[in-house]
Parts: C-alpha cells; structure tokens; sequence
C-alpha cells in the first residue's frame, strides 16, 4: 500500500473581498493531511467546483450558508477518490461526491459522503447536469416556477451551468418558446444550435428590454432568473398575467458596491399578478431521486446535453472563480486535480 500523504494544498480566504476579489484575498497553503479516524474517509480530490454563489460567502454576512471563515481553507462541492477508510461502506478505490472542495485532499466523516458511479457518466458530471447545479435547474423550473406545457420561457446566462439546462428541461417537457441570454455571441449560436432554443440574444450588444421584445413579442410565462438587475426588469415587462418568476442567482451585483438601479418596474408585479420567489437548491432534496432518474434517462437519449469548462491544477483554482464570475465559461466550471 502507497503511503498516504502528510500534508496537501488548499485555497484558504485571508480577507473580505470589497466588489470583485483580488488575489490579495486569498492564499494557497500546505495543510496537514490525517488517517481517517472511526467512520471516516481520507479523499484525493480529483475535481472541485467553482459556482458565483461563492462569492456571497467570502462576505461576512447571513445567509443560506454560513460565510468562509477567514485564515481557513475554503469548501464547495467536489469529487475524489476514497484512498483510506474506517468507515463501513466505504473501500479505498471508491469514488465520492462531498462538501470539501479547494482542496487536494479532504478527510472527513463518511455520512457525508455520497458514491458516484464513474461507469455510468464521467466523474465531473456529478458536480454539473447530475448533481446540484442540475437539480437546481430542475426544481426551480418545476417546482419553484410550476412550470408547465405551453408555458413561454426567458433564462438568463442561459449558456451557464444551470441556465443551459433550464433551457433543454423547458423544451423537453413541451415549451412553447424558449429564450437566453448570454454575454458572446458564440454563446448565443451554442443555445440556437446544440441546446436548441428558440432564440436566444448577446446582452452586451443592446438593451436587455429591446432585445427580449423582440425576441418574444407575445410576451412570457416563466422567467429563470440567474442575472437580476436589467435582466430582472425586463423579464417583468414581458410578463403575461399569472407569470412565474424563479429567483436563482444575481451575478449582475455579486461584485457591486451600490444598490442596484433595476428592477424600477415591481408595480407590475401586482397589476399582472406575478408569482416571484427565491430557491435555493437545499430546500428541494426531496426530489433528487426523482431528478436523477429523469435526468440520466434525457442524457441517455441523447435529449439533453451539456458542456464543462475546465481548468486544470488546484494552483488555477482561484482563476477559474473570477472566471465563473466573469462568465468566461460555458456551462460548469470545473477545476481539475486530476493528474
């Protein structure tokens, strides 16, 4: 048997970011690595996941999830392969999805670990389309949005890693029209062409409102908002009556230091009796198995399909954030350590 390692790199957060994140931020250090005790795992992390929400935790404020502590390594989701165990169920060689990312290696309790099956769809997937970002495009069409056939529907940074499957769901299950937005114009012939939606527009190349006018002049029924700001507003306009607004991400002021000047339109809100609200994917576990068998069956079939954008070596993990944040990806953000 190899031996195990002493120690490994992590991404730790030294500051609060104030707007956008700079390297002063953050710092790559050697922790110590340990044997797993009773009922753990020692993992090496093969990959991690980059997401904008984030950025909401290097801030010092409450929220759905506690914020990094500052001077400790950060987490997220993330995938490795089990290389020690005194846990039951859990045998060196298994591959598992867990919570402690920015990391090469995480040791840990083994109820927090979740197997993964490398025979059924590359490891990486299981922190895009098959893990939380999927199921958040997946309950917050369906559950959070009631989404329903025949239904119009708007997401915004369609072409990111949840976007671009809240998109293919809609169309999947019977849409009438669906609409992105993304930020190039590459972007926008990925969602027309292999993601087949209806229409989609390169925000940056005129206002968000125009360009969703005329790319749904009969208006909308559900709007997956993953953007705020003038995105949100004009997602309002466009509202039919009795419309459905899914709250999931606001990248447009993750960065900002003023209050944001859209939406200005929330009167509409009450005259054409819109339903908005908030999700967030924890709330919505209860439909994981449901998810992951409908999911796995769309991918088989060649229905649903996605892209990751991946950077390679934990040294790059922090670039590949600002990335996400600048949405120079399309779809998920990976970083790989799988060297």
């Amino acid at each position: 048997m190899a031996a195990l390692p002493t120690s490994g790199r992590a991404w730790h957060l030294t500051a609060r970011p104030h707007g956008w994140p700079v390297p002063d931020d953050v710092a790559l250090r050697e922790i110590p690595v340990a044997e797993p005790g009773k009922g753990r795992i020692l993992v090496r992390n093969l990959y991690f996941s980059v997401d904008p929400y984030m950025r909401g935790r290097m801030n010092d404020a409450k929220s759905y999830v506690p914020p990094f502590e500052l001077g400790k390594p950060m987490d997220g989701g993330a995938v490795g392969e089990v290389i020690a165990s005194d846990a039951d169920g859990f045998a060196v060689g298994d591959h598992v999805l867990h919570g402690l990312g920015w990391r090469e290696y995480a040791e840990f309790p083994a109820d927090r670990a979740v197997k993964v099956d490398a025979s059924l769809a590359p490891l990486s997937a299981y922190l895009g389309v098959l893990g939380t970002t999927g199921l958040t495009a997946y309950a917050g069409l369906f559950e959070t949005a009631s989404f329903k056939e025949g239904d119009a529907v708007f997401v915004s940074g369609a072409a990111g890693a949840v976007g671009s499957i809240v998109g293919q769901l809609a169309k999947i299950k019977g849409a009438s029209r669906v609409i992105g937005s993304a930020g190039t114009d590459a972007k926008v012939d990925l969602l027309t062409g292999e993601y087949g939606f209806d229409a989609a527009f390169n925000y940056k190349n005129g206002p968000v409102k125009d360009q969703l006018k005329a790319a749904a002049p009969d208006g909308i029924d559900v709007y997956f908002d993953n953007v705020g700001a003038d995105h949100l507003e004009a997602a309002i306009g466009r509202m039919r009556n009795f419309g459905r607004i899914t709250l999931c991400g606001m990248i447009a002021q993750y960065n900002t230091t003023e209050p944001p000047a859209a939406p200005r339109n929330l009167a509409q809100v009450l005259t054409k009796r819109l339903r908005m609200q908030g999700m967030i994917v924890m709330d919505h576990m209860g439909l994981r198995q449901r998810f992951v068998e409908d999911v796995a069956g769309w991918l088989a079939e060649g229905r649903l399909k996605y892209q990751e954008t991946t950077v390679e070596g934990i040294e790059n993990g922090f670039d590949a954030f600002l990335g996400v944040m600048r949405g120079e990806n399309t779809g998920k953000m990976i970083v790989s350590l799988d060297r």
